[in-house]
């Protein structure tokens, strides 16, 4: 099933890319203007952000999960004991 496009939808459809060009570049004036040629963030810059702050969240989470392992290592003995408190019945008040 072919689609046909009258004159007056394909001249409004090169219209509208037309108008959304000129804003852009519109809008990447002013951004130079206001914070200089070196400032000005690029689709590369926003990548290295994104890059950056992937590795933040994966070394925290790596933190956490060490620090967890840590915990769970070293408390056993505790775990085991207020289980057998609790077989027992003397559990020790809440604070």
């Amino acid at each position: 099933m072919a689609t046909d496009q009258s004159p007056q939808a394909a001249g409004f459809a090169e219209v509208s890319r037309t108008l959304v060009a000129i804003a852009a570049d519109v809008v990447t004036g002013v951004q130079r203007a206001v914070v200089g040629s070196d400032n000005v963030r690029t689709a590369r810059d926003n990548a290295w952000s994104a890059i950056q702050a992937d590795r933040a969240r994966a070394e925290a989470r790596a933190e956490t999960s060490r620090a967890v392992a840590a915990i769970v290592a070293t408390s056993p003995r505790r775990t085991v004991a207020a289980a057998r408190r609790r077989a027992r019945g003397s559990v020790a008040p809440a604070r």
